[in-house]
């Protein structure tokens, strides 16, 4: 798989830094990935792999707090309410404009497709296209479906889940967990973040392909548990609760691909649906076998850019 030919950190206001690399041909067509999460950039190549290198100009970035950007979150705690979506956005458009790209495919998995939403949204005149994989909108319902009904399902792992969660009365099982990594002393803090990680595993696992979530070492599962309670206990920072949906309007005319597993308890394919029926200009592939990804999935994913990368 060819490595980046060009990397770098972009110094943004208020001592924020993104990194960002570029991947593929020097003058293909862009593209734009946008990793899971929130928190999780990819830590290998496998990202490449959705796209045909040899015509497009591959653009990924660790968004802001994790991964090789800067400050990581954990290390600027007092700086947590810096990180919201409409920053996630303004970073990417600083990012494009910083790389002279007029307008890019944009491609996200998971938490990625709901930021790839926002940002389509937000900025439709800079999207050419849409590929999302294991789609998310990160609405009130999906976050409480994931963090406590989907413990109808696995009720071992959320007693587990829920009594490590450290919640005061009244409490949100997710707020307590977002109190504890962005508050807690720094071993608190450890706890919080391999239990949350647990859990994690435990709600991604009916996948065929299933494999833990695998962090290099556990200031990253510390990132990754920080960020994800941060914007799911913040309803994703998107005002309204299901504001995605309600805003499909916005790009209705864009072209885009959903592709989603059926066996996606995580996510379940109601919202892919929902999503595909309000977007006249796209398409939804379910993938009976799978769950949150799978080889299928990403199959997928491939033929949907190769599409996009021989139109105008």
């Amino acid at each position: 798989m060819p490595e980046p030919f060009a990397t770098g950190l972009l110094d943004l206001s208020g001592g924020h830094a993104i990194h960002w690399e570029i991947t593929g041909h020097p003058h293909g067509k862009p593209a734009l990935f946008l990793h899971g999460g929130p928190g999780a950039p990819p830590r290998s190549n496998g990202y490449r792999r959705l796209f045909d290198l040899s015509r497009y100009r591959v653009v990924s970035i660790d968004q802001r707090g994790c991964g090789r950007s800067r400050p990581l979150v954990i290390d600027a705690l007092d700086r947590l309410h810096e990180n919201t979506t409409e920053a996630l956005i303004a970073d990417i458009e600083a990012v494009r404009r910083h790389l002279g790209v007029s307008r890019w495919l944009v491609v996200g998995v998971s938490w990625g497709t709901t930021l790839a939403l926002a940002y389509a949204q937000a900025c439709p005149e800079a999207v050419a296209a849409l590929v999302l994989g294991a789609v998310t909108t990160t609405s009130r319902e999906e976050v409480a479906w994931i963090t406590e009904g989907v413990g109808s399902i696995f009720p071992e792992a959320w007693d587990r889940f829920a009594a490590e969660s450290g919640r005061r009365d009244g409490e949100r099982i997710l707020d307590a967990y977002a109190r504890r990594l962005s508050t807690g002393r720094p071993g608190d803090r450890a706890q919080a973040a391999l239990a949350w990680c647990a859990w994690e595993d435990t709600h991604v696992s009916l996948g065929p392909d299933f494999a833990p979530l695998s962090f290099p070492d556990p200031e990253a599962a510390r990132v990754f548990a920080t960020l994800v309670t941060h914007y799911w206990s913040n309803d994703g920072f998107l005002r309204g609760g299901d504001a995605i949906l309600a805003r499909m309007h916005r790009i209705r005319d864009v072209p885009g691909v959903l592709v989603h597993g059926r066996r996606d308890i995580s996510s379940p394919a109601r919202i892919a649906w929902l999503l595909s029926r309000a977007w006249p200009a796209s398409r939804l592939h379910i993938v009976e076998t799978e769950g949150h990804g799978g080889p299928e999935i990403t199959a997928h994913l491939q033929r949907a850019t190769a599409g996009f990368a021989s139109q105008a």
